[in-house]
């Protein structure tokens, strides 16, 4: 699990849903999806869940499952 502060209450719900996403394809299918004004914030979300796993990584191979969602 990573944790993330500070997050508002949409930054949240983009957290939620990516993190639940199978894949790189799927995931920036979410992010276009959004309104443009929201996909920016979405994008950011998204390489901050990205930079935490690394941040909390202890374990390389929990990482590279962790990572392994986001590639395809």
């Amino acid at each position: 699990m990573i944790t993330i502060e500070n997050l508002n209450a949409r930054q949240r719900v983009f957290a939620d849903i990516l993190w639940k996403l199978n894949g790189r394809d799927e995931v920036f299918a979410f992010i276009k999806s959004l309104p443009r004004e929201f996909q920016p914030e979405a994008q950011t979300v998204l390489n901050m869940m990205v930079a935490a796993v690394f941040d909390q990584a202890e374990d390389t191979t929990v990482a590279q499952q962790v990572l392994d969602k986001f590639r395809k």
